[in-house]
């Protein structure tokens, strides 16, 4: 079952012995931004977003069905 990135989020700061203030500095965003997204806001910048799960070290896989159709086109 797939879990919220909300929730990965906090799993990770929280394994990882950081604060929300130290994840954010490590990410090089505002505190409230850990915040934000730990609290599933819809309005977090994939940018920014993107800023903090690097920080974590977690990576981000895209899939679908067209996927190797557009591996093949290149």
């Amino acid at each position: 079952m797939e879990k919220p990135i909300a929730e990965i989020v906090h799993f990770h700061r929280k394994q990882s012995g950081l604060s929300r203030k130290q994840l954010a500095d490590m990410a090089g965003v505002g505190k409230t931004v850990i915040f934000d997204i730990e609290n599933e806001k819809e309005t977090i910048r994939f940018s920014t977003l993107k800023k903090v799960l690097t920080a974590l070290n977690i990576k981000i896989n895209l899939e679908s069905p067209l996927m190797e159709r557009m591996h093949e086109k290149s």
